[in-house]
């Protein structure tokens, strides 16, 4: 029961409560203000402040806003405010955005809807021919867009991603585990390309090379190995530091085959302070081979992307009998849900594994009966 009344500010429940209508909808809530009344004119200028704010963020939605306006301040807030922490995830999302910017272009906020998302993500499917993966990436920056920061600033009451069907984890992942033939047809093709380069560039690095070798020998994720540091190469202890990356997991050492060792001793020799330095900004690492990737994977004959030289690692682990929490660790990974999205047990695996239970069996049985 109200016990005490004011000017768009009533008593519920001991506290005081604003409540008033703006065109033609009210609103209501706690002013956070016990229900006295000496706090009755604060509770007052509470309800008072509310209106204007929502009288601002009406404003801002009746004034078009183009979405690629928008854009550049809601990535330097996802840089400078929201994932200062994460830059990474900062620039995940950065490139995610390139291509709304590119098809909503000027179009203002607020009329982009669901049916424009659902346009979006069939321009993506049929037009740029992308996977469900990157789909689904746009889709959750987008949303993020809606949701953390259109809706805070007035741009936007709802989040119209929430009514598109985004693709699924399972649909959405694309794995390929790499096969013997595919593999040699590769660093075949990515040899006879930097033999080319070398004609014009003596000193040219076999990069793509050593970046995938060291992928499916490692495990690691081609981010992890660009951006390491000379001093994150201990050739004593033949291990390489993982200072960090997607999740506190990454953080991790990574013991070195005798294959790893060797390309990254070589390595270690070139000039400057990273283990892949960038051959077009000195002082710089390396930071994306996938245009190279692409062209060795044409010329090969061959169709997977870099990433899937992680997934075959994860592979030929569990192939050769190392247990799933054990290559987890090695790659970073903080959990085993997601380690099963890159492990493919080959049908082979498989039979030996059930002719190794069966072993195990038999030897049970027989100690059965050697003690009765």
């Amino acid at each position: 029961m109200n016990a005490v009344r004011g000017r768009n500010v009533r008593v519920r429940d001991g506290m005081w409560h604003y409540r008033f209508n703006l065109n033609g909808k009210e609103y209501s809530g706690p002013t956070g203000l016990e229900g006295t009344k000496r706090n009755q004119k604060a509770a007052e200028q509470f309800a008072c402040d509310e209106r204007r704010r929502l009288q601002g963020k009406a404003a801002a939605r009746e004034q078009p806003i183009p979405f690629d306006h928008a854009a550049g301040e809601f990535i330097a807030w996802c840089r400078d405010v929201e994932y200062r922490q994460k830059p990474r995830t900062a620039d995940r999302i950065d490139t995610s955005f390139r291509s709304a910017v590119a098809f909503f272009g000027a179009t203002p906020v607020q009329q982009i809807d669901a049916a424009a998302i659902e346009r979006y993500k069939e321009h993506r499917f049929l037009e740029h021919k992308v996977r469900d993966i990157t789909v689904r990436h746009d889709l959750h920056a987008l949303s993020v867009f809606f949701r953390k920061w259109a809706r805070k600033t007035g741009l936007a009451e709802t989040n119209p991603v929430d009514e598109v069907t985004i693709p699924s984890d399972r649909d959405a992942l694309r794995e390929h585990v790499i096969t013997p033939a595919e593999e040699d047809a590769y660093f075949e093709a990515a040899y006879r390309l930097h033999e080319k380069h070398r004609k014009s560039f003596p000193n040219a690095q076999p990069n793509l090379s050593d970046l995938a070798r060291l992928m499916v020998e490692q495990g690691a994720r081609p981010e992890e190995i660009l951006i390491a540091r000379k001093e994150a190469f201990d050739p004593q202890a033949g291990t390489l530091l993982i200072a960090g990356g997607k999740t506190r997991a990454s953080r991790r050492t990574l013991n070195l085959t005798e294959t790893s060792k060797g390309i990254l001793g070589r390595r270690s020799q070139l000039p400057g302070p990273w283990l892949f330095p960038s051959d077009r900004n000195p002082g710089y690492h390396l930071t994306k081979l996938v245009c190279t990737h692409d062209r060795v994977c044409r010329e090969a004959g061959v169709s997977f992307v870099l990433y899937d030289f992680r997934h075959t690692f994860a592979t030929r682990q569990i192939d050769a009998g190392t247990p799933v929490p054990v290559v987890a660790a090695i790659m970073g990974h903080s959990g085993l849900r997601t380690i099963w999205r890159y492990v493919h047990p080959t049908s082979a695996a498989q039979k030996q594994a059930m002719e190794n239970y069966e072993a195990a069996q038999k030897r049970r049985k027989l100690k059965v009966v050697n003690r009765k």
